[in-house]
Order: C-alpha cells, then structure tokens, then sequence
C-alpha cells in the first residue's frame, strides 16, 4: 500500500472516532473550561504532548493556562480545573495527581478510552474516545490499522482543538485575535 492510501485509511479511522464521541460530553467539558480560574492540563507520553498542545492554545484565546510540571505552573486552587489526557486512564503518575486534585476540590476533567478507569471515577467531567489501545486489554469495538495508541492521540488533539473552536465561538474570537497572543521572541 502507498504511504497516501495509509493516510487516507487514517483519515476515515479518525472521522469513525471523532463522531462516536458523545457531543454532550464534550460540551460539559467546553463548559468546565469555560468557567474555571485556572486550566491545568497532564498528560504523559505522545498523550501529553496533545494535551500541551491545547494549552498553548488556551493561553492564545487569553485563559490562564498551566501544563502540570513545568517549571512556571503556579499553585492551583478551588474553581480551577485539572484536565488529563490519558486512554488508559491508568497511568500511576496521572492517578497520583487526579487524586490530589480531588482532595483539594478542583473540578476533574478527563478525556480517555476508558471512563471507568481510576481517574474516571475521581473525574466531574469525562469524555470517551472510542479508540483502541494495546495497554489495556478491553474491546473498544474499534480497530486501528495504526500502531499502538495512535489513533487515540491523534482523536485527544482534534476533540481539543474542537473544544478550542467552541470556546472560541463563546468568546468571540478568531484567529486573528488570538494569534495577537503568540510567542514572539522566536
């Protein structure tokens, strides 16, 4: 097979994702965003770099926007939101935080494979992805011809850059207005 019909496999693996996620749960999670006082986002591995990647650009739509472990994330408090990426829903350094999260009373957000997984219960806000993942041995219903927890990731960055797009459509803004926000000093 020729590397573009892979893309194009690819591409309708991704419209068959996309659409099965629940829209109601990505509205209450546009809504949480909307309203919180500070955005903290973590994420680990490929899953992590998507969740970075929706942090820059909340910081370019003007919200206070933090990747958990950087050095300049500030202290988070009651009325902020932590956001987790994570298919498994698992991974032990992303339950750690969740959990402290919980016990200081920040709204939970998770975006994942699995909603019934550890962070999922200590979540206010979950929204599934229905994508394969080799890390937790659970049918989805879906197949990827992409390896490992490619099309998972790929799903988490186009949901959040769909949940941008609707917190852009709130605030009023385009792409304009935002870009008057990126990084300069380059």
């Amino acid at each position: 097979m020729k590397t573009i019909e892979y893309a194009k496999i690819v591409c309708d693996e991704l419209t068959r994702t996309l659409t099965a996620i629940p829209s109601e749960e990505a509205e209450n999670l546009a809504e949480e965003i909307f309203h919180a006082k500070k955005i903290f986002v973590a994420g680990a591995g490929r899953s992590g770099f998507m969740m970075k990647a929706f942090a820059m650009r909340l910081m370019h739509m003007g919200f206070d926007s933090h990747v958990i472990g950087e050095t300049t994330t500030p202290n988070a408090e009651k009325g902020d939101i932590l956001l987790v990426g994570s298919g498994s829903g698992e991974t032990s350094s992303l339950v750690s935080i969740a959990k402290k999260a919980k016990s200081m009373g920040i709204t939970i957000g998770l975006v994942t494979i699995f909603k019934d997984s550890s962070i999922g219960e200590l979540a206010n806000v979950v929204v599934e992805i229905p994508a394969p993942t080799p890390k937790v041995k659970t049918e989805t219903g879906f197949k990827s011809i992409q390896p490992m927890g490619s099309l998972f990731e790929q799903s988490l960055l186009l949901c959040l850059d769909s949940v941008i797009l609707r917190l852009m459509e709130k605030q009023d803004k385009n792409s304009d207005t935002m870009f008057t926000k990126h990084a300069n000093l380059e």
